[in-house]
C-alpha cells in the first residue's frame, strides 16, 4: 500500500519538467518506504532502473557489489548478465543501456554499493560529468539509510558542488495516513486499538504493512513481537546494524539513553564515558538524520533560543517500546513463555503507554496545529519546552509549547483510563511557573486519551480539547 508523499512526488516530478539531467537524493531511516517512493516516482518516467547495493555482511567485498550491479542491470535492461571490473566500468555500461529520455536510475543503498572503496564518490562524480549527466532528462537518484555517508560523500563532497538539484528527508507518515491501514478491517476499530498498534509501529510503512487489520491490537502485537519469527522480534538490531555497521553498539548506547527520557549532551557524553565533544555531537547528529532521534532547542517565549539548551529525544516508537518491553524478556520469549500473556497485565503498560502517545503527538505537531486552528505560517515555535529552574525563578516542563505572534498554547498530553481533574492543577502550576513577556495570552489546551472527568469539562479552564481520534482524521500533507 502506497499513502501520502505528495510533496516528495510533486518534487521529483519537477525534475522531470527541466530540460536538463538531475541527481536527486533519498534519504531516511530505514523501512521508512525510500525505495518505495522512487519506484512510484519511476512510473511517471519512460523507464525505470533499479539498482541496490547488497547489505553489509562480514565478507562482502566490493567485488560482490560489482557482480550484484552488474546482474541487476541486465535484468532492468536488455544488456547481457555482465560483471564489471571497476565502477568505471559499471557506470559506462549503466550509461550504454539509457537510451530513452526521462529515464529514473536508482542506486538504492548507495553506502552498501560504495563499501570497501573510498573512491566510489569521485568515480561517480567523474561518470556523471562524462557520460550520465549527457543523457536527455535522466534522473539518477542516490538512496540510503546512512545519512551521515550520504551527506559526507554527496551533499557535504566539493566535487558534487551543484549538481544536486533535489535532496529529500523521508519521514514517517502522518497519523491520518496511518489510520487508512485499516481500511480493510471489518466493522469499527476504536482510535484506543490503533493506538496500541501506533504506538509500536509509529509512522514507519513496512511496519504498518505488517499489521493484519482483522486481528485485534493485542492478537497483532503478540505475533509481531512475542514470538521468536516475529517481524518486530529481531528487528533492533538488524536496523542497527545494516544503518551503522560497525559502530552500531555506540549509536545503540546512545539510544538506550534517550529510552529513558530527554537527555541533554552532558548526560550522554557522561553515559557513553567520553569527555563531551566533537565524536559525540557527530554519532547524535547521525542519529537525528537517520530519523530516530530529534533534536529540540527550547526557547523562552519571546526571546531567541539557545543552542546551549539542547534536548535529544527518542522519536522512534518501536525502538523504544522494543527497549522497554521486548529486549527485557527476549529468553522468555524464545522459550515460548509470552504466547498468553495479557499485555495490559504487563508492569507499568500505562506509563509506557503514556510516552508512547507523546510521542507521536510530538512526531505529528503538523495535525495538532491544524486541530487547533492554528496556521502554520503563523507559529514561532513549536516544541517540548524545559524552563531550568534558577534562584530567581522556578523551573518548568511543559510537554508542548507552541508559539505564535500573540499567543503561547501550553498543550498537556495525557494517556489515562481516567483522567481527573488534578490536571488542571498541574497545568495551572506550569502557566503559573512559565516565564514569558506580557504581550502574550496563554491558553491550555488538553491533548488526551481516556475519559475526562465532568468537572474538566463543566471548569471552563482548557482553550481546547484534542482526542486521540481527532488526530486520526485531519488530512495533513492530502
Amino acid at each position: 500500500m502506497f499513502l501520502d508523499r505528495h510533496d516528495e512526488i510533486k518534487s521529483l516530478r519537477m525534475l522531470l519538467e527541466l530540460n536538463k539531467s538531475s541527481i536527486a537524493v533519498c534519504k531516511g531511516r530505514r523501512r521508512i518506504g525510500k525505495s518505495r517512493l522512487i519506484e512510484e516516482f519511476g512510473r511517471y518516467a519512460s523507464n525505470f532502473i533499479d539498482i541496490q547495493g547488497l547489505a553489509p555482511r562480514q565478507g562482502t567485498r566490493k567485488q560482490d557489489q560489482l557482480a550484484a550491479f552488474g546482474s541487476q542491470l541486465s535484468k532492468s535492461t536488455s544488456l547481457p548478465r555482465l560483471i564489471p571490473d571497476s565502477w568505471s566500468q559499471a557506470f559506462d555500461l549503466l550509461s550504454s543501456v539509457i537510451r530513452k529520455p526521462k529515464t529514473v536510475v536508482l542506486l538504492d543503498e548507495i553506502s552498501w554499493m560504495a563499501a570497501g572503496d573510498r573512491d566510489f564518490p569521485g568515480l561517480l562524480k567523474i561518470a556523471w560529468d562524462t557520460e550520465l549527466s549527457k543523457h536527455h532528462k535522466l534522473i539518477l537518484v542516490l538512496c540510503g539509510s546512512v545519512s551521515s555517508w550520504i551527506d559526507n560523500n554527496i551533499l557535504n563532497n566539493t566535487g558534487f558542488r551543484g549538481r544536486v538539484s533535489a535532496s529529500l528527508q523521508v519521514k514517517e507518515l502522518s497519523l491520518f495516513y496511518c489510520n487508512r491501514f485499516w481500511n480493510r478491517a471489518p466493522g469499527k476499530i476504536s482510535a484506543l486499538e490503533k493506538l496500541k498498534l501506533l504506538s509500536i509501529t509509529g509512522g514507519v510503512p513496512k511496519y504498518l504493512e505488517e499489521i493484519n487489520p482483522k486481528q485485534s491490537a493485542e492478537d497483532n502485537i503478540k505475533r509481531l513481537c512475542y514470538r521468536t519469527d516475529g517481524y518486530l522480534f529481531k528487528e533492533y538490531g538488524e536496523i542497527f546494524h545494516d544503518s551503522f555497521g560497525k559502530r552500531a553498539s555506540t549509536y545503540q548506547k546512545i539510544i538506550e539513553k534517550l529510552s529513558t527520557g530527554f537527555s541533554g549532551i552532558d548526560a550522554i557524553s557522561m553515559h557513553l564515558g567520553w569527555k563531551r565533544g566533537g565524536r559525540v555531537s557527530d554519532y547524535l547528529e547521525d542519529l537525528c538524520k537517520s530519523g530516530f532521534i530529534t533534536r529540540h532547542i527550547p526557547k523562552n517565549p519571546g526571546v531567541k533560543s539557545s543552542p546551549k539548551n539542547v534536548r535529544f529525544r527518542l522519536s522512534d516508537n518501536y525502538i523504544r517500546f522494543y527497549l522497554k518491553y521486548i529486549k527485557p524478556v527476549e529468553q522468555q520469549i524464545e522459550q515460548g513463555l509470552y504466547h498468553f500473556v495479557n499485555l495490559e497485565s504487563l508492569p507499568g503498560w500505562e506509563t509506557i503507554m503514556g510516552f508512547q502517545f507523546e510521542s507521536l503527538v510530538l512526531n505529528n505537531i503538523r495535525s495538532v496545529c491544524e486541530s487547533i486552528g492554528i496556521s502554520m505560517s503563523a507559529i514561532k515555535n513549536a516544541g517540548p519546552y524545559f524552563q531550568k529552574k534558577t534562584r530567581n525563578r522556578p523551573g518548568c516542563q511543559i510537554d508542548l509549547l507552541i508559539e505564535t505572534r500573540y499567543t503561547i498554547y501550553v498543550c498537556e498530553i495525557k494517556f489515562r483510563q481516567r483522567i481527573h481533574k488534578s490536571v488542571i492543577s498541574e497545568v495551572s502550576q506550569k502557566m503559573k511557573h512559565l516565564i514569558f513577556p506580557k504581550r502574550f495570552t496563554v491558553r491550555p489546551i488538553l491533548i488526551y486519551v481516556g475519559e475526562l472527568d465532568q468537572e474538566i469539562m463543566d471548569s471552563d479552564f482548557f482553550a481546547g480539547f484534542i482526542n486521540f481520534e481527532q488526530l486520526l482524521t485531519i488530512p495533513v500533507g492530502a
